[in-house]
């Protein structure tokens, strides 16, 4: 271990361009609830979470869509309870209009017993929902990459 010990993720704070469309994404559509809200200037933020933890924060300071050619964040992964509560995502986003990298719900890569599916939130963000084991019978968009690697 390092001099530094053991660090865990705490949250993720995505730069959005309209903090109330972004909020009725990940609080309505995602179902987190929202553990405060704040401004600053002509910037506004919230707090988002689960269980009264802090998941991710959103920023309202963006100018343009998300670049998946930049540096920085490639995407954004959630970890679900089951296939069922996946599918369950699926339906509220196609619901919603979401646009998906691959369709339907697929494996990470060929044979793997891990699976979800691949989407973008309304700034173009690159979101993920999977379940670590339960899709070995799932088809792969790519029988060697990673599915979540190139979208």
């Amino acid at each position: 271990m390092s001099a530094i010990g053991k660090l865990a993720t705490h949250h993720v704070g995505l730069n959005v361009t309209d903090i109330d469309r972004s909020l009725a994404f990940y609080r309505d559509v995602l179902g987190f609830d929202v553990l405060g809200e704040g401004k600053e200037g002509d910037s506004r933020f919230a707090f988002l979470g689960q269980d009264g933890s802090l998941v991710l924060t959103l920023w309202q300071q963006a100018e343009g869509d998300y670049a998946p050619a930049r540096a920085g964040l490639h995407h954004l992964a959630f970890e679900a309870e089951s296939l069922d509560h996946v599918r369950a995502a699926e339906a509220a986003l196609t619901a919603r209009g979401a646009t998906f990298a691959h369709d339907g719900l697929v494996a990470h890569r060929e044979g793997a017993a891990s699976g979800g599916i691949f989407f973008h939130d309304p700034d173009g963000t690159r979101l993920e929902i999977s379940v670590p084991q339960g899709a070995e019978n799932l088809p792969a968009p790519s029988p060697t990459a990673p599915t979540c690697g190139f979208f």
